[in-house]
């Protein structure tokens, strides 16, 4: 099985690094050809994990994108949600025939408002029993400095889905595999709000008591949406989803607490006082939640599920909802 692996950041620097620390040769599209040739040359990402090092010989690297889909059996798209249409676009059908697709993004795609399975589907018809997530809780300095780590797959196929996730097993990460590939998507989208929430609050200097209440009551609100959203997709499922595993709540713990969240970081910018676009500015890198926040009040809107939280923070950060006013409307149902 060969792997592919479409992005140059962070996350992709971590999967790579799994990959090849199981003993995978990968193909590896990085956009940027002075990225590649440092690489080369030095054995670690430039710009990203630059504690994680790869013995050149696993790495097959590559700033034409076609090649890199060409020669894979499987790929695995691991570049922000606002650009993965772009950097999908180029790709001909035809290429994708018969290759599996591991989604690692972590976010719906702000232009269309859909999950990857939904945009390819609908846009080239590719199959869904191809297409399998990849998913924490799992933060990728963590799996630089090889601290135990979980990473759960999903897919409609169980085998494919264990074949795959089998790839990835190492001493420093274990693999659970579900088939729910619709929840562990729009919950990954949503952690990434509520932490930007989290951060918010820790911005305006609520303490670890206020904290520990609206992550229980954000937690609460995800599973009414994920139950909604998975209505009709539910029944088909081999196990009824349980809302307390890692995959769900533990990606929310630990993206609302962990200091290497940069949705928290891009939130205590807003709740100190940050514009969006001084915040975007000074973190250099793409805060998932940010776009997430607008994708998903357009979504609830035909879900109709209680989402207050999401809702604020949504209007906080593109309807100008002054933070600490925001707040203070939460305080009041969390009472």
């Amino acid at each position: 099985m060969q792997f592919g692996i479409i992005g140059g950041g962070s996350w992709a620097t971590a999967i790579a690094k799994i990959l090849t620390d199981n003993g995978n040769s990968i193909n590896w599209w990085i956009r940027n050809n002075e990225s590649i040739q440092y690489i080369k040359k030095r054995k670690h990402n430039p710009h990203y994990l630059s504690g994680a090092y790869f013995n050149p010989a696993q790495l097959a690297l590559n700033d034409n994108l076609l090649e890199v889909v060409a020669a894979s059996d499987v790929l695995v798209i691991a570049v922000p949600s606002a650009f993965v249409e772009e950097t999908l676009a180029s790709i001909p059908v035809e290429l994708l025939v018969n290759k599996r697709i591991v989604s690692a993004v972590k976010g719906i795609l702000p232009q269309s408002n859909q999950l990857l399975n939904e945009y390819l589907g609908e846009s080239i018809g590719f199959p869904v029993d191809q297409y399998f997530t990849l998913l924490g809780p799992c933060h990728a300095e963590e799996v630089a400095a090889e601290k135990l780590s979980y990473l759960t797959f999903s897919g409609k196929n169980q085998d494919a889905t264990a074949t795959i996730a089998s790839h990835f097993k190492t001493e420093y990460i274990n693999t659970i595999i579900n088939s729910d590939i619709i929840g562990v998507q729009y919950a990954a989208v949503l952690k990434n709000i509520y932490a930007l929430g989290a951060g918010i609050a820790h911005g305006l200097e609520y303490g670890d008591n206020f904290q520990s209440v609206y992550i229980a009551a954000s937690a609460n609100e995800m599973v009414g949406f994920l139950k909604k959203i998975t209505e009709s997709e539910i029944l088909h499922l081999h196990n009824s989803p349980n809302y307390a595993a890692s995959v769900y709540l533990g990606d929310l713990l630990v993206t609302c607490y962990s200091l290497y969240s940069r949705n928290r970081t891009f939130g205590n910018m807003i709740g100190k006082g940050y514009s969006v676009k001084s915040a975007t500015l000074e973190l250099n890198m793409v805060a998932e939640g940010y776009n997430a926040s607008k994708c998903i009040f357009k979504t609830n809107q035909l879900v109709n599920a209680e989402m207050p939280i999401a809702s604020i923070i949504y209007n906080i950060l593109w309807e100008h909802l002054p933070a600490e006013e925001g707040f203070i409307s939460i305080e009041s149902f969390l009472a």
